[in-house]
């Protein structure tokens, strides 16, 4: 038997390079006759810059940049095996973990260091770049990052407003004229996680900015400074002309991925005309996981968490879908089983195991990830190779 073993990182504990590495090591003790292939997996949040550049063969190089609290800080950019592709993955410049838990306040960090990593790859001769944008830490609908490349975000007085989302409440015009030329020569897709739109009920603000510190006051400022950002752009139509593509909706605040990472999807689309995709649709092409997959005869996947999110974009939802359109059993571990994830099943997921084993702390899972990932699927194979005689 042939297993295709692709899971996403199990964050706080393992990379998913480790976690493909435990599950493999875990079935092959349980079956030595079969095959495991590892191809760990990403869906555009922590850990795609990694799994690209492994995947490809590609390098790292370290940028200086501006941190989410405007700092400067070292951030990885990723240059593809091809040359010409180059990675930026949002959570190293500008990402939630970089920031101490008393100062985590969406209201004023900015996406700037994001938008130094895109000038990087233009003076590295990228013709191409994916943005992975998970794991953010800002609510500026990507105006730091725009800022950074050349734009100027203006209110009434014509002076360029302070960084953070807290401030585009005040925007009044938006200076697109010293935006970087070498951006519209540049392919760019954005690699997200989430499908949520710009603004409402299920936007970046009312959804996201509470897991970044923000109390419900600020989500209303913050909710209220994206409106006016997508209110200034719909009025101002040159902004968006010879920077969007054909195919965009009316309104790119209602794009799929425009609410991702506090808006930065939709500042990416309409100062950029970047393309939005689901970020694991990006990763399973740059990896070569169709072909992987149609040699394969049973699927392992997982990640940290298995809830009702994961069904939306999710590195675990993108597998099934792949693995139930060629009718390849497909088997999931996560530390963690929540209440929604039963819908999967619906996505083409077969069964989901918890490798969580008596009553230990979460601390203790996330140390003991490895042994507790590697013993689950042994003890898997075993039935597996049992039933199979």
């Amino acid at each position: 038997m042939r297993v295709l073993v692709c899971p996403d990182k199990f964050k706080g504990s393992l990379t998913a390079t480790q976690a493909a590495e435990a599950i493999a090591r875990g079935f092959s003790e349980g079956w030595p006759e079969a095959e495991c292939v590892l191809c760990p997996l990403a869906d555009g949040g922590e850990g795609t810059l990694e799994v690209l550049v492994r995947a490809t063969g590609g390098r790292l190089v370290e940028m200086e940049v501006t941190g989410p609290l405007g700092e400067k800080r070292k951030a990885p950019l990723g240059i593809c095996g091809d040359g010409r592709t180059a990675v930026v993955e949002m959570a190293a410049a500008s990402g939630l973990e970089l920031i101490p838990p008393e100062r985590r306040d969406p209201r004023w960090t900015t996406t700037a260091g994001t938008g130094d990593l895109i000038r990087c790859a233009l003076e590295l001769g990228a013709s191409r770049i994916i943005v992975g944008i998970g794991g953010s830490g800002t609510n500026d609908g990507g105006t730091g990052m725009a800022a950074s490349l050349g734009a100027r975000f203006l209110d009434r007085e014509g002076r360029e407003l302070p960084p953070g989302g807290g401030h585009l409440h005040r925007l009044e015009r938006i200076d697109l004229s010293g935006l970087d030329p070498r951006i519209r020569k540049v392919e760019i897709e954005v690699a997200s996680d989430v499908d949520n739109p710009l603004l409402g009920p299920e936007g970046a603000s009312r959804v996201y900015a509470p897991q970044k510190g923000a109390g419900p006051e600020d989500v209303e400022l913050l909710e209220r400074g994206l409106a006016r950002l997508a209110e200034v752009v719909s009025g101002q139509l040159e902004v968006a002309e010879g920077h969007g593509k054909p195919d965009s909706p009316a309104d790119p605040a209602h794009m799929p991925g425009a609410g991702a990472a506090g808006g930065l999807g939709y500042g990416l689309a309409v100062f950029l005309g970047a393309r939005i995709r689901p970020g694991i649709e990006v990763v399973m092409e740059a990896v070569g996981f169709e072909e992987l997959l149609s040699a394969s005869q049973l699927v392992i996947t997982g990640e940290g968490r298995l809830d009702g999110q994961t069904a939306h974009g999710k590195t675990v939802s993108g597998v099934s879908r792949r693995a139930a359109e060629r009718k390849v059993p497909l088997l999931a571990l996560a530390g963690e089983i929540a209440s929604g994830a039963e819908v999967l099943h619906r996505a083409g997921l077969t069964a989901m195991f918890c490798i969580a084993r008596g009553p230990l702390s979460r601390e203790d899972s996330l140390r003991q990830a490895y042994p507790l990932l590697a013993s689950t699927s042994r003890e898997i194979a075993q039935i597996i190779r049992a039933l199979r005689g």
